[in-house]
């Protein structure tokens, strides 16, 4: 793929001093939060420019002085690339901060961050295992979950039992869920042992715990689920279970171009 040159390239010297960007979107990428959520923060009156309450729709550039209540946000306008980490979940570990049942949380592995935070690409439920994303950018995580660009999951399912001609047509033309019809977008049989039998499952959105509702809809129990891939991300064979992964410079630079 042809690498797009950065905006930055394209303008001359005298441009560069008047160029400006979307609040939210620099808040996203100062870690402080997804956009969604920084678009909420500035529509409560919380944030300023220049001593005057924020709207949505604000852009501003290096001269701006931002604040969100009295904290001053400074940003480095300069590129900066995020920082992203690759996650091998083990089952037993909850993707919340905070849990009032006291269980493991994936945060507690991740390393300390002082001036933003860490944000979790998609969710994994509390039995289900691999590849989970971090970042330190609300846009990056944005451009990967949001519905419209449909970014695929892909999941080794182990189940009791072989799939019918007939449910693997239901499973890849649509299951009626609770909350809408969902279908698996390809679904091969991978083998197995004994009464167990492995599947590989891709589907383009992440509603809660869809590939079990699918597959339990049919009256068929999940007994193993495994996400393997989210987007362009497969989940390194080197990572071992609870242990992370940070991609360097040029692994980083590779996704953006590729999400470009």
């Amino acid at each position: 793929m042809p690498l797009r040159a950065p905006a930055s390239a394209k303008q001359d010297s005298s441009a560069v001093t008047t160029t400006t960007y979307k609040l939210q979107k620099l808040l996203a990428q100062k870690g402080l939060g997804s956009r969604r959520e920084m678009e909420t923060l500035i529509a409560s009156g919380r944030v300023s420019i220049n001593g005057r309450i924020a709207v949505l729709g604000d852009r501003v550039g290096t001269a701006d002085r931002v604040q969100i209540d009295k904290r001053v946000i400074r940003f480095d306008l300069a590129e900066r690339l995020p920082r992203v980490l690759l996650y091998h979940k083990p089952e037993g570990e909850i993707v919340s901060r905070n849990d009032p049942e006291g269980r493991p949380t994936v945060f507690d592995k991740l390393p300390h961050l002082r001036s933003s935070k860490w944000i979790a690409i998609g969710r994994l439920d509390f039995n289900t295992s691999g590849l989970l994303i971090f970042t330190t950018d609300g846009s990056l995580a944005n451009r990967l979950m949001h519905p419209r660009f449909e970014v695929e999951r892909e999941y080794a399912v182990r189940i009791i039992g072989e799939l019918t001609a007939e449910q693997i047509t239901q499973l890849t033309t649509g299951i009626q869920l609770e909350d809408g019809i969902a279908s698996f977008s390809q679904l091969a049989e991978q083998g197995g042992e004994g009464i167990n039998r492995w599947y590989r499952v891709i589907l383009q959105e992440g509603r809660n715990r869809e590939v079990r509702r699918m597959f339990e809809s049919l009256g068929i129990m999940v007994s193993r689920l495994m996400r393997v891939r989210f987007g362009p991300i497969n989940l390194p064979p080197r990572i071992k279970r609870g242990k992370w992964l940070e991609l360097d410079e040029k692994e980083a630079r590779r996704l953006l171009n590729l999400l470009s």
